[in-house]
């Protein structure tokens, strides 16, 4: 009935527009550290063809043999394993990012705010320290995986597919964590203007509580 109209007019309201484009934004972090996270390729161990290691990148096959299948297999293996845990943390951080912005909305459908005015206030608050907490986030995200690609294992695992000819392999940031970083970027402006937006609604709010005829 009528409840229900008034709680979806909250969906039409700027701050509102705001929450739902910070979910788009955690889902696009969640979804670039997920691919970060990812194995850039690799060889992998068939023994049916006696031990020899072969490389699928873009369609094309082309192979290590012996010692070098088996070492190239090595740096692989451990380049992941350096990357993991700051994909995961990256990942965590981004689903504790796409949970903020829903319960937000929820809280907006329920109408607390309405019923609770102070409540604006506590969301400004959430929304300030969210959005300065995503500055050292980003700065520990990209200088842990600066730290990875600048480690010896990654050097030598470049200078081994270079070898071969194989490109894509360089210790650098690829496009994926360069997304990350700059929807971090974007999501810390969209918090503080979400910020702005709930004073301003806590103002008129405040405003109309005192002109009760108005009404």
């Amino acid at each position: 009935g009528s409840l229900e109209r008034r709680r979806c007019l909250y969906l039409r309201t700027g701050r509102a527009c705001c929450q739902m484009v910070e979910v788009l934004l955690a889902a696009l972090i969640l979804v670039c550290s997920s691919v970060s996270c990812g194995s850039a390729g690799g060889y992998t161990g068939l023994p049916a063809l006696g031990g020899i290691y072969y490389y699928q990148y873009g369609g094309a096959y082309s192979g290590f043999s012996g010692a070098e299948g088996e070492r190239a297999q090595q740096l692989d293996q451990r380049f992941y394993l350096l990357k993991l845990p700051v994909a995961r943390a990256a990942m965590a951080v981004a689903g504790c990012l796409l949970v903020f912005p829903c319960v937000l909305i929820l809280v907006g459908v329920l109408r607390v705010p309405w019923h609770f005015p102070a409540w604006l206030l506590i969301e400004c608050t959430l929304y300030i320290v969210t959005a300065v907490g995503t500055v050292p986030a980003l700065y520990y995200f990209l200088h842990s995986l600066l730290s990875v690609y600048n480690s010896s294992v990654c050097k030598e695992r470049e200078q081994l597919y270079q070898s071969k000819g194989y490109q894509g392999f360089w210790c650098s940031l690829h496009g994926a964590e360069i997304a990350a970083g700059l929807l971090g970027c974007l999501a810390a402006m969209a918090y503080l203007l979400s910020a702005g937006l709930a004073v301003r609604d806590y103002r008129t709010g405040h405003e109309q509580k005192q002109k009760p005829l108005q009404l």
